[in-house]
């Protein structure tokens, strides 16, 4: 095949094969169209996921449910760049988190609201309800034109990250033209726990690399759980127990991939993560990959990674962040921390020379450069310190100088330049970084948190932050965190709350006797330092001292004058019983026994009283509970009380219409009679409503007969009355409120309402006459409610059988 034949087919093949820049094409290029969304480059894939993990971690998303967090995600993608509002409705932004529209609005948007991440404005719909939805995402649009900052996206980036979520997520649509926007990869995930499958499975993709293997977290993990579990877990900031629960709901529909391999030792220790889609996207295959895997995992000529001192050829090493914070090794013989080591290879007395460098990278069994060395020990040169010096120089080997043996962290490395990693943490102390393999514990972090309150808080205690390791300053920054935000809610000043938390640390302190006698620093700041001690009922109170002044607690002072009043009150009537006798103390002391126990008693005996009261008062909510459950249930079995059905709870749906429809008919014929009469007569009034009541009900069974024909069903023929005899009642009304209109206190109202509007503004003609029918209407719809009035009073006066009289 000739290389112009090669090159068309491989453009063929590869759509986004192209020669290299500043060449002629050997053959015709085709029009590169765009690419899969789940076919993500790295920048942008690391991008997007710096701008996801930036708004998940936002102090405001802290404790909120899971569809809350995806909201923000939805709104963010959905952000345009130009103006950052967001318009959408709360239907259409309940089928993105494939929850029901009423969750959405009553628990997901009021939470929005509260969490100050998203504005929220909302347009009522018919019933009230929010509807429509203007949302921008503040932390969103603040990064804008902020260099370097993770939010700050460009629109490619968001145009991007909309379609990365429709391929996963999206709910599905039916365009006008007939065409079909099938669903995401799990967009038909909805109900219970939708939300959470929905963040985990975007968060995995973000995660997963061209081979849609995606990085397991490092550290040590729940070995009953596994190691994919604990990395959603981590990603969604839940237990592990919840992870693997979200785990299973992703296997069951075949979006992950779970794979166990075999090491060295033939052992299932390692975990394999994988998004088929992801490597679908890409023209992998996840089979064929986890094939590589088996066959490099079980290759017998090196042991597991855990035996062997390194690798032969160096590996491209990715020092992203991993989700707990370490670097990650993506290489396919890294093992998990409880992978069982094989024994260490055997080899002879003396070795043969091996002239290839490429394999001189310190293995056992190689060959020592012909000298005769007997092999090093396995433990040589392991506890190099963190400044690459060894404590054990001079005893190894040559070899050893070319490069480290197992477990040795070598002199330089990429991971070491990856933004510092922790640098003043290492620098001040901490422990060697593992660079082959994340099996070590998770560093520890020796400086406080960046965050200055935390900081002020924790100042005082700052050599036993020192100590902890990295999970347990995790727990103590939690908890830090929330004593300060329920501080927060007790002082006036919420700005002094990390002075009062650093306060109390250095009490405790001053009570132990310092730091150096703390020789437990996890428990004793957990269960005793950041801990407050109320002395009274007042949640001010910490140790007799008021939290927000500093100052002597009043509630204490006060208990403590009633013991000391109760104290001299006791010892005044002891020394009046014994005389001029001095007063023993064994007489004071059993004086106060006995007074101690009399006040237990009547506290007994009140919460006795207080139980029955309770008692009592749930008895009589029961009892009550009990009446309205008979009286609903009689009042729902009792018969209609026109037509006597059973079980109609009083009156039937058929009666009911009837009486709705003779109540409609009856305010028609009001506004006709008060709308054609002056109500001056009431001999007319009477013989006008005869004929207009007449005239309505024809009409009603005319277009009852229209609308359904004859011989239908009683019951629909009486709901469709009600139907007819609303419209028949809004026609009477729309031509009284005409009538009226007409007359001359309408017309005097208008002219008058004209008048002064063009004395005010002789220019604005239209406007004054604008006004002046405004007038002219409000004028009618008075008129019509108080000839309605006298209408009233005229029946009322005749049904009681009083005289008639006329009106005025």
């Amino acid at each position: 095949m000739s290389a112009a034949l090669a090159v068309t087919a491989m453009a063929e093949t590869f759509p986004a094969f192209r020669p290299a820049r500043g060449k002629t094409p050997l053959g015709p290029i085709p029009v590169r169209g765009p690419g899969r969304p789940l076919a993500l480059g790295r920048n942008a894939r690391v991008r997007l996921r710096a701008a996801m993990r930036a708004l998940l971690d936002l102090d405001g998303l802290d404790g909120v449910v899971d569809a809350v967090r995806l909201a923000v995600l939805v709104l963010a993608s959905r952000t345009p760049s130009e103006s950052g509002v967001v318009e959408i409705r709360t239907s259409e932004l309940a089928r993105w988190l494939g929850l029901s529209m009423s969750y959405v609005a009553s628990v997901v948007v009021p939470a929005l609201r509260r969490s100050g991440v998203v504005s929220v404005e909302t347009a009522p719909g018919e019933y009230g309800q929010a509807d429509g939805l203007r949302c921008r995402v503040l932390p969103l649009w603040a990064a804008q034109d902020v260099t370097g900052h993770p939010l700050n996206l460009a629109k490619k980036e968001y145009a991007t990250l909309l379609r990365l979520l429709e391929a996963v997520m999206g709910p599905g649509w039916t365009h006008r033209d007939g065409s079909v926007t099938p669903a995401g990869l799990i967009g038909t995930r909805t109900g219970r726990g939708a939300a959470t499958d929905r963040l985990a499975l975007l968060l995995l993709v973000l995660e997963a690399r061209e081979t849609g293997r995606a990085r397991l977290c490092g550290g040590a993990v729940d070995t009953k759980r596994g190691r994919a579990a604990a990395t959603v877990a981590r990603l969604l900031g839940c237990s592990v127990s919840a992870g693997e629960r979200v785990l299973e709901r992703l296997e069951e529909r075949e979006l992950v991939l779970r794979v166990r391999l075999k090491t060295g030792s033939g052992l299932a220790s390692r975990a394999r993560l994988m998004v088929p889609a992801v490597a679908a996207a890409h023209g992998r295959t996840v089979g064929d990959d986890v094939q590589e895997d088996r066959a490099q995992a079980l290759e017998p000529e090196l042991s597991d990674p855990d035996v062997a001192a390194g690798p032969c050829e160096a590996r491209e090493t990715e020092t992203e962040p991993q989700v707990s914070g370490l670097p990650v090794t993506d290489v396919a013989d890294v093992t998990e921390p409880d992978v069982a080591a094989a024994l260490h290879t055997d080899h002879p007395h003396l070795g043969t020379p091996v002239v290839s460098p490429q394999l001189s990278c310190g293995f056992s069994g190689e060959g020592r450069w012909g000298e005769g060395h007997r092999p090093e020990r396995a433990c040589v040169r392991e506890d190099q310190g963190a400044d690459g010096g060894s404590t054990a120089a001079g005893i190894g080997s040559p070899v050893a100088q070319d490069g480290p043996l197992r477990g040795e962290k070598p002199k330089e490395s990429p991971a070491d330049e990856d933004d510092g990693q922790r640098a003043a943490g290492a620098g001040a102390g901490g422990q060697p970084r593992a660079l082959g393999w994340e099996k070590a514990q998770q560093q520890w972090r020796v400086a406080l948190p960046a965050d200055l309150g935390l900081r002020v808080a924790l100042g005082p205690v700052t050599g036993l932050w020192e100590q902890l390791s990295g999970w347990q300053q995790d727990q103590v920054e939690a908890a830090a965190k929330a004593e300060l935000a329920r501080l927060a809610g007790l002082v006036m000043r919420p700005e002094s709350v990390p002075q009062i938390l650093a306060d109390r640390l250095t009490d405790r302190l001053a009570e132990t006797g310092g730091e150096a006698l703390v020789d437990q620093p996890f428990p004793w700041l957990i269960r005793r330092g950041l801990v407050q001690r109320p002395a009274c009922s007042d949640p001010r109170c910490d140790d007799g001292t008021r939290l927000d002044t500093r100052s002597e607690c009043p509630s204490c002072a006060t208990a403590i004058a009633d013991r000391r009043a109760l104290r001299a009150r006791v010892r005044a009537a002891v020394t009046a019983e014994q005389g001029q006798r001095p007063v023993s103390r064994a007489a004071y002391e059993e004086r106060l026994r006995e007074h101690s126990a009399l006040e237990t008693d009547r506290a007994r005996a009140r919460h006795a009283r207080a139980a029955v009261e309770v008692e009592r008062r749930r008895a009589a909510v029961a009892e009550r509970r009990q009446r309205e459950q008979e009286a609903e249930q009689a009042r729902l079995s009792a018969p209609c009380v026109d037509c006597g059905l059973a079980d109609a709870a009083g009156l039937c749906p058929r009666c009911s219409w009837t009486r709705r429809t003779e109540v409609l008919v009856a305010e028609a014929v009001d506004l006709a009679v008060a709308a054609r009469s002056v109500l001056d007569d009431p001999e007319e009034v009477a013989g006008l409503s005869e004929a207009c009541g007449a005239r309505v009900r024809e009409l009603v069974t005319e277009g009852c007969r229209r609308q359904v024909g004859d011989g239908v069903d009683e019951v629909i023929a009486a709901f469709t009355s009600v139907q007819v005899a609303e419209r028949v009642r809004d026609v009477e009304q729309a031509d009284a409120l005409r009538r009226l209109a007409a007359g001359p206190e309408a017309e005097a109202e208008a002219a008058a309402v004209l008048a002064a509007e063009l004395r005010r503004s002789p220019r604005q003609l239209e406007a004054a006459r604008a006004a002046g029918e405004a007038a002219r209407h409000r004028a009618a719809e008075y008129l019509l409610r108080h000839r309605l009035g006298q209408l009233r009073v005229l029946r009322a006066r005749a049904e009681a059988g009083r005289p008639l009289r006329r009106v005025s």
